[in-house]
């Protein structure tokens, strides 16, 4: 953060200083809400949540080396008292955003937010200092929490930005004010809770809505290829850019392939000439994504053969999305297991299916190990039935259900589809997964493991990994 003495932090926050010897103190550190995060010249941001209050935590985190704490009531150490803490840190955020003067790019999205922001984050490292999301950080408290890792230095400060209703990115937008607002998609992602993908895209759209006009810079990024992201250009005054396959696309792709790997090649194609691409990310999905990524890096004034290079140069940086690892064996891991929704399900198993084409000609096989698909209200069944239905299609060797209700609903997706005797099974939990895989694994096999964040199904990708045989504690 820039360094701000405690007399500016309680001015922006509207707070009062409580056992401040002296407020001319600057917090030099990071803005952190963990006290095992403190570095010497930190604010610590007290929270009070569900099971652990941070204000417990403030006389630790001063002695750790915090110049002060951001508290919503007095702590007997250096402290800026505030109504709301959240409200607060939010305000802190805009006021450095504000004073910098840094690009500010957000992104939002049903699926692919976190690998297109981590795609942004590293082309655009080339180009200028960026400092961006780190994994999911996407609320209310992560997104102040990023922007305020930006310094002097910053010249592009990238956002991912989360929804759990209408109005929520209008929030955010507030906090961090974007220039370039990039919509990857309408999904059917939480669905259960939004009600419809239309109530889905009224709330995506919120953030083109808070775009700057075109004569002020705005530049919406719109997804050529999804009609109701598309149609977003009408509630935006900002420039229009399109990204996508569609012929009209400012920024598009030609000539899509697939490595033997399972890695996607293509032709970009942007306003200022060609370039080629072979991405390090494993399934066709992540062409949009990186088109996304290009499209971003194109306004922000980078030549194509820059972005082509850099594209062909990003890895993965966020946990657990798309993770291949081959272990000595020759058994591959892919280990996707953070979180899941119909269309990143699909994707996931379409990669798997590209991944083993090669692996099954020298005898190996594919194995899809899916656990439930969270927030999906009335259409959970029919979703998970066709997430089983599409192992089957994608000839996937072997679907491993893993939980209750859900998993039921995958298997009988893949036996109404065609799917009979042992290529579809059922197991109660992680464990048993583990155990059955262990039994049946043999080098060439590719395995899949993918569910939602709340299931952590992540533990049997990591002790298959780990060599052992037990879960190990979440």
């Amino acid at each position: 953060m820039i360094a701000l003495s405690l007399a500016e932090i309680a001015d922006i926050t509207g707070g009062r200083p409580h056992d401040i010897p002296d407020p001319s103190v600057r917090i030099t550190g990071p803005v952190v809400i963990d006290s095992r995060q403190v570095e010497a010249g930190s604010l610590f941001a007290a929270f009070t949540g569900e099971h652990v209050d941070g204000h417990d935590y403030a006389e630790r985190a001063v002695a750790s080396g915090a110049a002060a704490v951001l508290a919503a009531r007095p702590v007997g150490v250096p402290a800026i008292v505030v109504a709301d803490v959240e409200k607060a840190l939010g305000a802190l955020a805009r006021a450095v955003v504000e004073r910098l003067g840094t690009d500010v790019v957000a992104l939002t999205g049903s699926a692919g937010k976190t690998s297109t922001k981590d795609l942004i984050a590293q082309v655009l490292q080339t180009h200028a200092p960026t400092v961006w999301t780190p994994g999911s950080l996407n609320n209310e408290i992560g997104l102040p929490l990023t922007a305020l890792r930006a310094t002097e230095e910053t010249r592009h400060l990238v956002l991912e930005m989360g929804a759990r209703g209408i109005g929520h990115i209008a929030y955010l937008t507030g906090l961090t004010p974007p220039r370039i607002g990039l919509v990857l998609n309408v999904g059917t992602a939480h669905i259960g809770e939004f009600g419809g993908r239309e109530q889905i895209a009224q709330a995506k759209g919120e953030l083109v809505e808070a775009l700057p006009a075109e004569a002020d810079g705005g530049v919406a990024v719109l997804n050529a290829d999804d009609p109701l992201v598309r149609a977003m250009s009408a509630r935006t005054k900002a420039r229009t850019v399109l990204f996508g396959e569609a012929d009209d696309a400012d920024v598009r792709a030609s000539e899509v392939r697939m490595t033997p790997a399972g890695q996607p090649s293509f032709t970009l194609h942007t306003p200022t000439g060609c370039g080629e691409v072979t991405l390090r990310l494993y399934g066709e999905h992540h062409v949009s994504n990186a088109l996304a990524a290009a499209a971003v890096a194109h306004v922000l004034g980078m030549s194509t053969p820059e972005i082509a290079t850099a594209l062909s140069g990003a890895g993965t940086l966020s946990r657990w999305r798309m993770e291949v690892t081959e272990r000595a064996d020759g058994v591959t891991i892919v280990n996707d297991a953070y979180n899941a929704n119909p269309e990143s399900m699909r994707a996931a198993l379409r990669a798997l299916a590209a991944m083993g084409g090669p692996a099954r000609a020298g005898g190996g096989r594919t194995w899809a190990v899916l656990g439930p698909m969270a927030e999906l209200g009335d259409a959970s069944l029919a979703e998970h039935d066709a997430v089983g239905r599409l192992a089957v299609r994608l000839n996937v060797s072997k679907l491993v259900a893993v939980g209750g209700r859900e998993a039921s609903w995958l298997q009988l997706g893949a036996y109404n589809e065609g799917s009979w005797g042992e290529e579809s099974v059922v197991v109660s939990d992680a464990q048993a997964a583990i155990d059955l895989l262990r039994s049946e694994l043999r080098p060439g096999d590719v395995v899949l493991v993918k569910a939602s964040r709340s299931i952590g199904l992540e533990r049997v990708a990591l002790a298959l990994l780990a060599g052992g045989g037990e879960v190990a504690d979440r």
